[in-house]
C-alpha cells in the first residue's frame, strides 16, 4: 500500500474506548537519542491541531540519516490516513526499522507499528485494531456514499494486517469488526508482532506532558459524550493552548528525537486546574 487513501471530507477519528484506556505516562525506560523516534500521542491532528504527523516523522528520519531506527509507540491512534502515510515513509527508510509498543498502539498507531521489520510488543501492552471511525453530518445520500468509502478503507486495512501477519483477510476483518485488543503474546502468535519486548525497556513517568495529556483526553471524552461536536471541542482546547507545556518539536514530544528539551510553561498547574473545574462542572450536569 504505497499511497495515501483520501475521501471527500472524510476524517478518521480515535475510538473513544481506546482514548479512555490509553495511559500517556508509559514511555521507554531508555532512549538512544541518535536513532530513536518516539510516537507518544495522537496520530495526526491532536487537541491543538498538531500531533504525530508525517512531517515530523520525516524530519526525525532525516536527522537520523542512513542508520537503523527504533520507533517507540504509545498512542491511542488518530487519523488513519496520516497513519498510512507514516507507515509508507518508514517502509521507505533505507535501513532497518524496529517498532516497539510500550503501552498501546491503537487504530492508526497499529498501522505505524506494522512498518517495522522487527515488531515487538511488551507483555503488558496492546495492539487495537478496528474499523474506521469518523464523525459526520449530511443527508442520507452523502452518508451512504461515505459508508461505502469507509468499507473500502476497512478492507484495505484488513489486507495490510493480513499481509503482515500471514493470517487471512477474513480473520483480520472479523477482529476489526469486534474492535479487538490484542495483548503482546497474542500479537506474536498472530504474526502481527515478531517478538516480545522486555519489561525492562518500559517505564511509567508521571511527567508534566503526561499530566497534560491525561487532562486533555479526559476533557475530550467528557465533551464528546456530552454531544459537543469535534470542531467545538478543538476550539475549546485552543483556549488552553497558551497555558500548556509545549515540546521544542511541537506537541508532547511526538515524533521528535528525544534529546529535544521541553520548554514548559510556568502556569501548567493553573491550566490543569481549569480543565479539572470544567470536567467537574460537566459531571454535575
Amino acid at each position: 500500500m504505497k499511497h495515501k487513501i483520501q475521501s471527500r471530507g472524510l476524517r478518521s477519528e480515535m475510538s473513544p474506548r481506546a482514548l479512555e484506556k490509553w495511559n500517556p505516562a508509559i514511555q521507554a525506560a531508555v532512549e538512544n537519542t541518535s536513532d530513536t523516534i518516539t510516537v507518544y500521542g495522537v496520530i495526526g491532528e491532536d487537541w491543538y491541531g498538531e500531533g504525530v504527523t508525517l512531517k515530523r516523522i520525516d524530519a526525525a528520519l532525516r536527522a537520523i540519516g542512513e542508520r537503523d531506527v527504533t520507533v517507540y509507540i504509545n498512542s491511542p491512534g488518530g487519523d488513519m490516513f496520516e497513519g498510512i502515510a507514516i507507515y509508507n515513509r518508514l517502509q521507505e527508510h533505507s535501513h532497518q526499522v524496529t517498532t516497539k509498543v510500550l503501552g498501546m498502539a491503537a487504530s492508526a498507531a497499529s498501522i505505524v507499528f506494522l512498518a517495522g521489520k522487527k515488531r515487538e510488543v511488551a507483555s503488558s501492552a496492546f495492539l487495537m485494531i478496528h474499523n474506521c471511525w469518523t464523525w459526520l453530518a449530511g443527508n442520507r445520500n452523502y452518508l451512504r456514499d461515505i459508508a461505502d468509502d469507509m468499507e473500502e478503507f476497512d478492507a484495505a486495512m484488513a489486507d495490510l494486517y493480513a499481509e503482515t501477519s500471514g493470517q487471512s483477510t477474513e480473520e483480520m476483518a472479523e477482529l476489526m469488526d469486534d474492535e479487538t485488543y490484542i495483548r503482546g503474546k497474542r500479537a506474536v502468535e498472530l504474526g502481527l508482532a515478531t517478538g516480545m519486548l522486555s519489561s525492562t525497556e518500559v517505564t511509567e513517568r508521571e511527567t508534566e506532558d503526561a499530566a497534560q495529556a491525561n487532562a486533555l483526553k479526559a476533557m475530550d471524552v467528557a465533551l464528546a459524550k456530552g454531544g459537543m461536536p469535534r470542531s467545538e471541542r478543538r476550539e475549546l482546547f485552543a483556549s488552553f493552548k497558551s497555558g500548556m507545556p509545549r515540546a521544542a518539536g511541537g506537541g508532547m514530544r511526538n515524533a521528535a528525537p528525544p534529546d529535544k528539551p521541553s520548554a514548559v510553561a510556568p502556569d501548567l498547574s493553573a491550566s490543569l486546574s481549569a480543565a479539572t473545574n470544567l470536567l467537574n462542572s460537566l459531571k454535575g450536569k
